[in-house]
């Protein structure tokens, strides 16, 4: 529920605060008064486009602050809880920024939110009817769109819808991997070229391999080295050995390392060394006495390198890229392998559509089945506005099989006639607009009267007058105040009969001083009734206008605490 609005610097309105009423409140004025800047402000709350314009001459920016009061709304609660934001009370805070350049900035209980978090938030509080809504008839989906909303049926339409995208899915898929059949079997056919290539050096390390190549290439010379560092350790009968040297430095440590702590460390190092020198002297040794090198083993590293060379060369890849990518070639090539044949896509795809058919049949037999009593509601309803004889019906044409879609196997139409002896026809060819928007206005309403009261959003009719007038501009207003007891509503009327019923009226009018200004008052009592009584007489209000007001506002009134006479007009 909408508990208040603030407007700052907004169009004509310099600083203004508006409560509302949880039922229905209407706003009234004269042509130009400015009666939309306030659901123009409600609909920046719920994250409608934001245009500079909207700043008042000679401002910077300009502002609106939205209070609603969310107790019970489980949706709201559902809201904070996927965007991850803390929801403490149950009063929700929104406000919208607009610089005069057109930069906007948002806030949901003081916290920066994104237009887009304000527009998911604002489609679960709010609901605003244009006045153009009755153009919307003459669209089959909107028909189609709410005889399943009316009927309950959306759990059934987005089976259908699920199962329509799914079977898409599978028949686009199937159709890719038959269209690449061929192209399929070549890619099969080079994956496995370059594995059998490959396969050799796949279980080897390719460094290593050349470690061990050069290695034992090098056998003999590096065995006479070996000898070579042998014999600078144990000496060659001319010169003073390694270790022999390191045997008297070592003597003369230990000599001295009762004297002296330095010795003493000198001596253990010096004994450490020696048993590293003579560990190396025996590997060396070790080393050099080995067998000459193993021709067998030299040729089948010679080879495995060849191998490696020649395939960096005919790929034009360095070896040890070749041998990363063997894994993923492996990979698509066991995916290619896995794709099922033609015949078992064909059968998935039979299979999906199968489903498709069966939950779009399931759909339209509950459309079919339900559509005859919400003809009886829609004539019901629109008899008191001024058509007596309404009448309604639902048609519905098989579709050629090759235009299914979604939305189910038949093309939905609503037909209509207004007069006795006048054809049911579609819409477009028959209703006037006077007759499309008191449908447009009824539909709307009989959508608004279902589901969780809890999580209803605020109904909002701009121009709900559109194309009535006199009594039936006076059910139109019990209809809406009737509602107002269920939800929340706000209207912009032109008609005094509508007023009249509202549980709250604002007057938005203008004052003319420096600069020209709106203001917005929540009227009631004689000022209620000059206002009423403008909208019924114009510019020449007389006593029997005012006596005319009054009166109506006492029916109304009377009227809303009694049990009315036209069980049509009550929402349940």
């Amino acid at each position: 529920m909408l508990v208040s609005l603030s407007l700052n610097n907004f169009a004509l309105v310099e600083k203004q605060e508006v409560d509302f009423d949880g039922r229905f409140n209407v706003i009234t004025g004269e042509t130009g008064a400015g009666k939309s800047l306030v659901l123009d402000a409600l609909s920046l709350c719920a994250g409608g486009r934001a245009d500079s314009g909207v700043v008042r001459h000679g401002c910077d920016e300009a502002s609106v602050f939205g209070e609603f009061d969310i107790t019970g709304n489980d949706e709201v609660v559902a809201w904070f809880a996927k965007h991850e934001r803390e929801l403490e009370e149950d009063t929700l805070l929104i406000r919208r920024k607009i610089s005069a350049q057109g930069r906007s900035k948002s806030w949901i209980n003081g916290v920066p939110a994104s237009i887009s978090e304000l527009k998911s938030l604002g489609q679960i509080l709010v609901n605003i009817h244009s006045q153009h809504a009755g153009l919307e008839l003459l669209k089959s989906q909107f028909v189609v769109d709410w005889l399943d909303k009316i009927g309950n049926l959306n759990h059934l339409k987005i089976a259908t819808k699920d199962a329509y995208h799914a079977w898409q899915s599978i028949k686009k898929h199937a159709d890719e991997v038959k269209s690449v059949s061929t192209q399929r079997a070549d890619r099969m056919a080079l994956l496995s070229a370059k594995l059998t290539d490959i396969e050799p050096l796949l279980t080897v390390n390719f460094a290593e391999l050349e470690s061990e190549y050069d290695e034992l290439s090098n056998l003999e010379t590096l065995m006479g080295q070996a000898v070579a560092a042998v014999n600078c350790l144990d000496g060659d009968g001319n010169n003073p050995s390694v270790l022999s040297l390191l045997g008297r430095a070592i003597r003369i440590c230990d000599n001295n390392a009762d004297k002296s702590k330095a010795f003493n460390e000198c001596s253990q190092l010096l004994a450490l060394a020696q048993e590293q020198i003579m560990d190396a002297g025996a590997k060396l040794a070790d080393y050099a006495e080995q067998s000459l090198p193993d021709e067998e083993r030299l040729h089948e590293l010679n080879g495995l390198l060849t191998l490696a060379h020649r395939l960096s060369n005919k790929y034009h890849t360095p070896i040890t890229k070749l041998l990363s990518d063997a894994d993923s070639w492996q990979k698509e090539l066991d995916a290619l392998q896995a794709l099922p044949d033609d015949d078992m896509l064909d059968a998935q795809v039979q299979e999906a559509y199968e489903y498709y058919l069966d939950a779009a049949e399931v759909l339209n037999d509950a459309r079919m089945n339900i559509a005859p009593t919400i003809c009886k509601q829609l004539q019901s309803r629109l008899m008191p506005l001024a058509l007596p004889n309404a009448r309604c019906e639902f048609t519905f044409d098989a579709k050629d099989p090759s235009q299914y879609g979604m939305h189910g196997k038949y093309d939905i139409a609503l037909l209509f006639s207004a007069n006795i002896g006048t054809p049911l026809q579609q819409l477009h060819k028959v209703a006037s607009g006077g007759e499309l928007s008191r449908m447009a206005l009824v539909m709307q309403v009989m959508v608004a009267g279902g589901g969780d009261l809890s999580n209803r959003p605020i109904l909002v009719f701009d121009e709900v007058d559109v194309g009535i007038s006199g009594g039936t501009a006076q059910v139109v207003g019990e209809l809406l105040r009737s509602l107002g007891k269920h939800q929340q509503l706000l209207a912009i009327t032109h008609q005094a009969q509508v007023a009249a019923a509202a549980h709250r009226h604002i007057l938005v009018h203008k004052d003319h001083g420096e600069q020209t200004t709106s203001k917005l008052s929540v009227i009631t009592g004689e000022h209620q009734i000059d206002e009423l009584a403008r909208m019924s007489g114009g510019v020449n209000i007389t006593e029997a206008t005012r006596a005319h007001v009054k009166s109506l506002l006492h029916d109304i009134t009377h009227a809303s605490t009694a049990p009315h006479s036209n069980k049509n007009i009550t929402i349940k």
